[in-house]
């Protein structure tokens, strides 16, 4: 498998491209692409043809991990002739949401065929993605995305106990996680994670290597990467657009 990183911001930014979150995932002819945050449509569609997506899969319902599902909406059904569908595995509400955006009921079902999220394992072309709930929202998931029996890409989605994560990890798995609060503290009641939280847990489940994402503006880097390195001993990384790696 292949990752791609096409989004990796948090809800808000001042750094000039950054775009919510959404990270692509390749093995030959398939892909899936986890999330699709605010202004990551465009980097998608320059990567592969949307329609060629085996899915998407959204960890949740806020903005920064699902409201470009709107431009790949209007892409498969006004760009394309004949329109064209693609699959999202999201929380059953995922319509009900977007529709009301829009005050258009069916506005969603038009393109997008909508695949309600519940924990277990699922089968998506050759992927194999199992999702956990995680403390977030009210339906918050994490997810682990494998092919055959090699390692897997776990995918934290925004999570506020790392520990909620233990039943996806297997050791020497990439984990792709949130460090939003960067060398921390989390203030009290921030359902997110900082990066003492994010090392401690990368090591007592055995992880191969940490992949940092979604991190806060005004957020110390090189400190947030220190701050896991102290507490795990393997390869720690904070993600860009841009980056790309095998799994």
């Amino acid at each position: 498998m292949r990752l791609t990183v096409v989004g990796a911001g948090p809800a808000y930014s001042d750094v000039v491209g950054a775009v919510g979150a959404c990270y692509l995932v390749r093995s030959g002819p398939h892909a899936i692409a986890l999330d699709l945050g605010h202004g990551a449509f465009a980097g998608l569609a320059a990567r592969i043809p949307p329609e060629q997506l085996d899915a998407i899969v959204i960890s949740h319902l806020h903005p920064d991990h699902f409201v470009d599902l709107v431009p790949l909406r209007h892409y498969l059904w006004y760009h394309l002739s004949p329109a064209a569908r693609v699959r999202v595995d999201a929380h059953r509400d995922l319509a009900d949401r977007l529709d009301a955006l829009h005050a258009e009921p069916g506005f969603t079902a038009r393109a997008l065929d909508v695949v309600p999220l519940e924990p277990g394992v699922r089968d998506i072309g050759p992927f194999s993605v199992q999702a956990a709930r995680v403390t977030h929202t009210g339906d918050s998931f994490g997810f682990r995305v494998s092919e055959g029996s090699g390692g897997g890409l776990v995918y934290s989605g925004d999570v506020g106990r790392a520990a909620d994560l233990a039943p996806l990890v297997r050791p020497g798995d990439t984990l792709l996680v949130e460090v939003s609060f960067g060398p921390g503290p989390v203030p009290p009641g921030a359902a997110h994670l900082d990066g003492p939280a994010v090392g401690a847990f990368a090591s007592e489940a055995g992880a191969g290597r940490v992949l940092l994402t979604h991190l806060l503006m005004g957020r110390d880097r090189p400190a947030t990467i220190q701050a896991v390195k102290d507490r795990f001993p393997g390869p720690v990384e904070l993600v860009e657009p841009g980056f790309d790696t095998w799994i």
